[in-house]
């Protein structure tokens, strides 16, 4: 009992530490976290390492850092990959990491938006040899950011983000509890949840507790291509209405009429009866290969 006793009091002594450490870098330069940006920084060190370990961190790695806030995450990545590119958004917390950063020659740092084309290209062009991604980001860009990473030329070898629980529990769903995200997820990789952080290790506190998930894309030089963005349109429509079923959803949204819709389902063994949450990905992809001919 002593040593779980011991144990809480480490824990509680990296929150505190790395929790001052930031308030004070934000009192100094005159900042107040935004929630509406997804502001939370992480204060734990214990699960900074645990993201580490999840990234499989390599002396020859390219990272991408999603989220610099004020470095703190930056700052130990950095010390173990060849170069970090760390992405902010916020113009006045981009400036503290390059200043808090300055010593690190192997970190740049670009204030922009990500979820950009323009940004998301800059950064693409510096990565032909590979790269990993690590961000924290808010839940409502989270679809956006896994969509343009996993779909793109150049795909990273491994992402790990920091991810509130609810969606990472819909992005590894399982039929019969499908998520348009976890079709999308496992259409381009697979995805575990590999730590839980409480919501008590932020600063400010969210109102809900956040995941670690590791997402590794296959290597789909092997997949017969396919029209994307039909794909996604079969998708949105399949999940416009979850609770009702596929096929109705699929001909409510005018992707097929009735007739062929049930001659398709019967062709293919699926069930009139059968909801979007219920169809594994590779049932998608045959599906909307059919729908496409």
């Amino acid at each position: 009992m002593g040593f779980i006793i011991f144990k809480i009091e480490i824990v509680d002594f990296y929150i505190m530490s790395l929790s001052k450490e930031i308030r004070c870098l934000c009192k100094k330069y005159n900042i107040v976290p935004l929630r509406k940006r997804g502001q939370n920084f992480l204060i734990n060190d214990f699960f900074i390492e645990k993201i580490m370990v999840a990234a499989e961190l390599k002396k020859t790695d390219m990272l991408l850092e999603i989220g610099t806030g004020p470095g703190n995450l930056t700052k130990v990545m950095a010390q173990r990959v060849k170069k970090t590119i760390t992405v902010e958004i916020d113009k006045k917390l981009a400036a503290i990491a390059r200043e808090e950063l300055k010593e690190f020659k192997n970190i740049e740092i670009i204030q922009d938006d990500i979820s950009s084309d323009e940004c998301f290209n800059v950064f693409l062009r510096q990565c032909f040899n590979g790269y990993k991604v690590v961000a924290n980001i808010p839940f409502n860009l989270t679809g956006l950011i896994l969509r343009k990473f996993l779909a793109a030329e150049i795909k990273p070898s491994l992402m790990v983000l920091i991810t509130q629980k609810e969606v990472g529990e819909r992005i590894i769903a399982r039929p019969p509890r499908m998520s348009r995200l976890a079709v999308m997820v496992g259409l381009y990789g697979s995805a575990e949840i590999v730590g839980k952080i409480s919501r008590n290790n932020f600063w400010p506190q969210p109102k809900i507790d956040s995941i670690i998930l590791k997402i590794k894309p296959f290597n789909l030089k092997t997949r017969q291509p396919f029209d994307e963005k039909h794909f996604f349109k079969i998708l949105n429509a399949g999940f416009s209405s979850p609770r009702k079923y596929l096929l109705n959803n699929l001909i409510k949204n005018a992707i097929i009429d009735k007739g062929e819709g049930k001659k398709l389902f019967q062709d293919l063994g699926l069930s009139e009866k059968i909801r979007a949450q219920e169809l594994p990905v590779e049932n998608w992809v045959k599906l909307s290969t059919e729908l496409a001919n």
